[in-house]
């Protein structure tokens, strides 16, 4: 039971890294690889804030700011400085691995005896795994209904808008530059709430827990997709949240048939390999059931 709340609750976790990255993967259509920087970027600042004794909310709120930060540099060396967004972001994101360094002053700091959102006494006091499950429902909640709102305002359809048709957009009159920088200060913001968040329930901060990550976060994306369809934009926000609980389950299972957790990240290329497939597996499996259908004929 306790193994089945932990995957319930890390899926909750890492849903809001998933979220984040499908504003820029889904809606501004593009990968932003600044992704494994800002992830252990709201971490490093989250731990290194709690060991100075900092209060856990505002450390929290810190690794968000952290986010937003990295965000904000990407989209403006993509935006003013003309560089390919693949490129920006893995410039960013190299840049950050020795920024972490510095904050957390060693490749590794624990949060040994430190006070964290998850150390309140009615969470202790939960069976094991539901201090994860409580505090990720009341953030991905929050979150969730946050962005349905923001992209319901005339800044977020613009925002919508930027990443359906650049062109048009700009004929509409939208500041698409400034629409895709908002667009990734959010998003980064949001993983490096992620990164902070999944730092206080392990206990630890690492300049290298970024490796992958954009991996996990569209496997969650298109394992919430894959499984729910066509649905509206806000109940694409709760299937990526799902999707990130499913992809959980989808380790534990593989878990449970022996294979090591060192296995982790070639089991997770494996299952977003397989899930970007599924459609023109389908597609195919489809077009031959036709052309069968069309040879038994008389």
């Amino acid at each position: 039971m306790s193994l089945i709340t932990s995957a319930i609750g890390q899926g909750l976790l890492w849903g809001i890294l998933a979220l984040g990255l499908f504003l820029t993967f889904r809606i501004l259509n593009f990968p932003d690889m600044t992704v494994e920087g800002t992830f252990p970027f709201g971490a490093a600042v989250c731990v290194s804030a709690l060991v100075h004794g900092v209060n856990p909310i505002v450390a929290t709120a810190l690794s968000f700011g952290a986010g937003l930060l990295t965000g904000l540099m990407t989209g403006l060396l993509y935006t003013k400085g003309r560089i390919p967004i693949l490129l920006a972001g893995i410039l960013v994101m190299t840049g950050i691995y020795s920024i972490n360094l510095r904050i957390l002053g060693r490749a590794n700091v624990g949060l040994m005896h430190q006070k964290t959102l998850f150390s309140p006494e009615f969470l202790k006091n939960l069976p094991d795994g539901f201090d994860s499950v409580c505090v990720g429902i009341i953030f991905t909640i929050v979150i969730v209904i946050l962005l349905a709102v923001f992209l319901n305002t005339d800044i977020g359809q613009a925002f919508i808008a930027t990443g359906d048709n650049e062109k048009m957009a700009r004929s509409l009159g939208i500041h698409t530059d400034n629409t895709k920088i908002l667009g990734l200060m959010i998003s980064n913001g949001l993983i490096g709430l992620a990164g902070g968040l999944i730092s206080q329930n392990n206990g630890y901060a690492d300049v290298n827990m970024g490796v992958g990550t954009i991996v996990i976060g569209l496997a969650a994306i298109i394992i919430g997709e894959v499984v729910y369809g066509e649905l509206s934009l806000t109940a694409r926000l709760v299937a990526v949240v799902v999707g990130s609980i499913l992809y959980r389950f989808v380790l534990l299972i593989v878990l449970k048939l022996g294979f090591s957790t060192n296995d982790y990240k070639l089991l997770s290329a494996i299952i977003l390999s397989f899930c970007l497939m599924l459609p023109l597996l389908q597609k195919k499996f489809h077009v031959n059931k036709v052309l069968k259908k069309g040879v038994e004929r008389p």
